[in-house]
């Protein structure tokens, strides 16, 4: 496992895995890097082609038909360059508050729907800065006005930030946030189904690689619909497209921060196969992601701990509960989405934002529920090679799955 660069993470997450699952990410990670090298990443955003074409000479990319195909020796290359969590400025085991809700839960007569303004968000983040159990934050809700939410959000909170930028103003205020303060971080989902790049963010994704600021990637396959429905079949769907992000950035930056943002998830056919994000095995899923990276010594950041309730109950506090203690037993680097959100994170609750604010500071890992950890499943890579770029609802794999695993 020489790929593993960070050998004491390997023997902490195989003393709490076991050694059978410490044995499928390393072979999650050989996956990823096969999908790389032969089903490649459509793009045709020009810099990144020409930062790829570069290696065609020595046989270690190859840019054909609008896809961009490259070979592992490459991707070790990049990752290598990459600096490792102990160099973050982000300690372990650190939870924000972040998201994207598009509606606030109007928490007084217990429904959803109501449109976010910049006094909600000037709230979230002075609850962030108060807390001392938050070690930072991104959004949260989205507004519709980008620049006056990123101000706003820096204004009232002083600890980490992540943002999305999709203008020119919009980074060139991150730009001056990062030089007046640091510890901030960009955050894109470069790539989308089926291993495509999103040609309407690549631009800016290229511009803040090469402005130097700390990009947090973020890659979002779902098990059942664009990756195949077990354990490892949609960690290497998601683990692919994140190092071809994190490859980009260090082919146009060399040295630049990337953050592993791979967030697998699952479709669930109880709810017309939507995410839901309140499964056990969603945490475990992005448990074992992170575990994944640490290994890689990348600075990572998953989700976790939400729920798929539509309203504040009890299981929705429950499901944040079992999810941090979860999580505080087997270790991680950050985590997001754990605090205010609801089914689908459509909504976001501030009564369950404080509620679960207090939950994550009384729960121990005494309270994490038992889980099975998976091992390597080879009917998951056999559903990548034959249906790779399409989409797997009707992968027998995703039939015969239904209801023996991603259960609560």
């Amino acid at each position: 496992m020489d790929i593993f660069k960070n050998k004491s993470q390997v023997i902490a997450s195989t003393q709490v895995l076991g050694n059978a699952t410490v044995d499928m990410l390393f072979q999650v990670h050989q996956d990823a890097l096969w999908m790389l090298e032969n089903m490649g990443v459509g793009c045709l955003q020009p810099e990144i082609v020409d930062a790829f074409r570069r290696f065609e000479a020595d046989g270690k990319a190859i840019a054909y038909e609008n896809r961009l195909f490259i070979a592992g020796d490459l991707v070790e290359e990049c990752l290598a360059t990459v600096p490792g969590p102990d160099d973050f400025f982000v300690p372990r085991n650190s939870l924000f508050i972040g998201g994207r809700a598009p509606y606030v839960y109007d928490d007084c007569k217990g429904r959803g729907g109501a449109l976010p303004v910049p006094d909600h968000m000037e709230r979230i983040a002075r609850i962030a800065e108060t807390s001392p159990i938050v070690a930072g934050m991104g959004p949260g809700l989205k507004l519709t006005d980008e620049l006056s939410q990123i101000n706003t959000i820096a204004e009232h909170c002083s600890k980490p930030l992540y943002f999305s930028v999709t203008s020119g103003r919009s980074l060139e205020r991150v730009k001056q946030i990062q030089k007046e303060r640091g510890r901030v971080m960009v955050t894109f989902c470069l790539t989308r189904h089926p291993l495509e790049v999103n040609e309407n963010s690549s631009d800016y994704f290229v511009q803040v690689v090469k402005s130097g600021l700390p990009v947090f990637v973020a890659a979002l396959p779902m098990a059942g619909i664009s990756a195949p429905f077990c354990y490892n079949g949609v960690l290497a769907t998601t683990h692919a497209e994140v190092l071809f992000a994190i490859c980009t950035a260090q082919l146009l930056n060399p040295g630049n921060i990337c953050i592993h943002g791979g967030l697998p998830s699952i479709a669930d056919p109880r709810f017309d196969y939507n995410p839901n994000y309140g499964l056990l095995s969603h945490n475990l899923l992005n448990l074992l992601m992170a575990h994944l990276n640490m290994m890689l010594d990348l600075p990572t950041i998953q989700s976790g701990c939400t729920t798929n309730e539509e309203h504040v109950t009890d299981r929705a506090l429950e499901d944040a509960r079992s999810g941090l203690a979860l999580f505080k037993k087997y270790d991680f680097h950050m985590l997001r989405h754990c605090f205010g959100f609801l089914r689908g994170m459509v909504d976001f609750s501030f009564v369950k934002l404080e509620k679960v604010i207090k939950i994550a500071d009384e729960v121990t890992a005494d309270d994490a529920p038992d889980v099975k950890m998976p091992v390597y499943d080879e009917r998951g890579m056999k559903s990548i090679q034959r249906y790779g770029l399409s989409m797997y609802l009707d992968d027998p794999l995703t039939t015969a799955n239904l209801g023996k695993i991603f259960v609560d």
